[in-house]
């Protein structure tokens, strides 16, 4: 069964990699110090000038023939990412009038990869059969020894894998700084793209906008504490106490964020997919300070 409330695995990644990876926390710190330096130096605005174009390679690790998602199915997918990056979303008009002059286009773009790692034409999508009925949170999926498919290299290609989850978990992704063998975002197959496998309330393709906003860098809104000692390290994003789930009505007012409330509507809270229809300047700026940094070999490759 489809899951009905949005379950991300991203920052449990976080703290698995903080205990298993002693390079994870020198290597995130260290994005961080950038980033701020960025973000003051003019860095990140350098990168905002030009469009930055990031090549995919979507892996689909299928155990049925239902599993293993169309092309087409993918292709909706990229379609709702160039949209959503650059903000051009027809849902944005929904932003509350208080916010809508921070909704920002972060230029950046998505497209299926046209060559494989060794030159070869390709259509940008790996296709492989797994004797495996589920995956968890982890790497296994990215590993053909344990039923999944390894990466492309990870500085040159966006790798997305595709495949079912257990646990009601939508997604998850990898925060920069990780191993680079492992470095990517995995989604339920019934929360890819707009058509065919894609399950409501998850059927926007926003799961995916959701995890790459991690994968760039970018926080959940409420900085992942259940009070409101938590943030996101954006500043114009409204601290918040916790996820919001379903569609909300505005205003949800917590943490003495009135009269305007949580943003709710962004695309790093846990709302569904017809509910979130922003990014805000600020987080596009902290987007563009880790392809600055972290990610620069993607500016490269534009």
């Amino acid at each position: 069964m489809a899951p009905r409330r949005r379950q991300c695995g991203a920052m449990a990644e976080f703290e698995r990699l903080l205990e298993e990876q002693p390079s994870f926390r020198g290597n995130q710190q260290r994005a961080e110090l950038f980033t701020a330096r960025a973000v003051t130096s003019g860095e990140a605005e350098r990168v905002a000038r030009r469009l930055i174009t990031v090549p995919v390679v979507v892996h689909v690790v299928h155990h049925t023939e239902q599993e293993d998602v169309s092309a087409a199915q993918i292709k909706s997918q990229i379609d709702v990412l160039n949209q959503d990056f650059r903000a051009t979303n027809p849902d944005t008009s929904t932003v509350p009038a208080p916010w809508r002059g921070l909704v920002d286009d972060a230029r950046i773009e998505f497209r299926l990869a046209t060559k494989d790692p060794v030159g070869t034409r390709t259509d940008g999508i790996v296709r492989v059969r797994t004797e495996r009925r589920s995956f968890g949170p982890g790497d296994d999926v990215k590993r053909a020894g344990r039923g999944g498919s390894p990466a492309w290299p990870t500085d040159a290609y966006l790798n997305i894998w595709v495949c079912t989850l257990r646990d009601g978990l939508l997604g998850y992704a990898q925060f920069p700084g990780g191993p680079k063998a492992t470095d990517g975002v995995v989604v339920l197959n019934t929360a890819i793209g707009t058509e065919g496998t894609a399950a409501a309330p998850f059927d926007g393709g926003r799961t995916l906008t959701h995890e790459i906003g991690h994968w760039l860098n970018l926080r959940h809104i409420w900085g992942d504490t259940l009070d409101c000692s938590g943030g996101d390290r954006v500043p114009d994003t409204p601290n918040c106490e916790g996820p919001n789930t379903g569609r909300p009505t505005f205003p949800v007012i917590t943490c003495s964020n009135g009269p305007h409330g949580d943003m709710f509507m962004n695309y790093m809270d846990y709302v569904d997919d017809a509910a979130m229809c922003m990014f805000t300047a600020g987080q596009v700026t902290r987007m563009n300070a880790c392809l600055a940094g972290p990610r620069r070999s993607f500016v490269g490759a534009s």
